[in-house]
């Protein structure tokens, strides 16, 4: 990735992104401060230890959704240690909304009655999602925020991942996430070897430049070359999904959220979350380290 390629997302994200993502570009990419991020961040907290307010492009109401807890980890978990009273805020909302044995459905009933994508507002389907299960437990043994309804999840998640016959491109990137950061190392990598060949047969491999198409690539699994996923793929599918991700940079700087549109403001906002996640795992693969600082982290 050139240097005009750079500063051309650069400009796109000033132009389009909203505040909190303008602050991690500059956290992520300029070694800007952590603090402007984590004070953006909060704004979208609430009460109940959840997040909502539309931190989620396509959640925009007020109220918690676990889903938008994804979301709001993957922010947290960019500034170093997640703190934990915010951490046990999360898995105390958490443990209202899931089920008894620990999973948790992306959205809540509640979502009806708010502003929101039509495949979350008109959804009669609130069972347990072991995808947003597996990937938020995941990140919480990475901070190590000790909870009565992690380790509830936790089991929950080796069961279903120990049950499992088929998978989808989402449920695949949480139960890597999952893999990642899971404190049983040995059956950790056990079961990513045993579920190769499936998550293999759900990620597109030949990634090409495609409009507004929606493809999940092995780099949306191995965002990072130490990730436990990076295995599942050949050094040549790799290097061909990088120079995907830089061949469908638009010539206004940013990538293309490819999600399903309903709202221009989901959009948009979607774009700019895009162009970050881009922008990262390019230098996290060493195209753009060349002319980036190291990221910075704030204790």
């Amino acid at each position: 990735m050139t240097w005009d390629s750079f500063r051309t997302a650069e400009h796109f994200t000033m132009r389009n992104a909203r505040l909190i993502d303008r602050h991690r570009f500059a956290h992520l990419f300029q070694n800007g401060p952590t603090e402007p991020v984590r004070q953006a961040l909060a704004a979208y907290r609430n009460l109940d230890g959840g997040y909502g307010n539309g931190l989620d492009p396509d959640l925009r109401g007020h109220a918690s959704q676990p889903a938008t807890i994804e979301i709001a980890l993957r922010y947290l978990d960019e500034l170093g240690p997640i703190p934990a009273n915010i951490g046990l805020g999360i898995c105390r909302y958490l443990a209202t909304v899931s089920d008894p044995d620990g999973g948790i459905p992306p959205v809540l009933p509640s979502v009806r009655y708010s502003e929101a994508a039509p495949w979350w507002q008109h959804r009669d389907d609130y069972t347990a999602d072991l995808g947003l299960t597996a990937l938020i437990a995941g990140y919480l043994h990475k901070h190590h925020i000790s909870h009565p309804w992690r380790d509830l999840a936790t089991a929950w998640c080796w069961k279903h991942i120990d049950n499992l016959h088929w998978t989808n491109p989402h449920e695949a990137i949480g139960i890597c996430t999952f893999l990642q950061h899971a404190p049983d190392r040995h059956r950790a990598i056990q079961t990513i070897n045993r579920l190769y060949v499936m998550i293999r047969a759900v990620i597109d491999v030949n990634t090409k430049p495609s409009g507004q198409q929606h493809v999940h690539t092995a780099l949306d699994l191995a965002n990072d070359p130490s990730h436990i996923a990076r295995p599942l793929f050949t050094e040549a599918e790799i290097n061909r999904t990088l120079d995907y991700f830089e061949q469908s940079q638009r010539p206004d700087g940013g990538w293309d959220a490819t999600w399903d549109h309903w709202d221009t403001a989901a959009t948009i906002e979607r774009e700019g979350m895009r162009t970050i996640q881009r922008l990262r795992i390019l230098r996290a693969y060493g195209r753009v380290a060349a002319f980036l600082p190291p990221p910075r982290r704030d204790r």
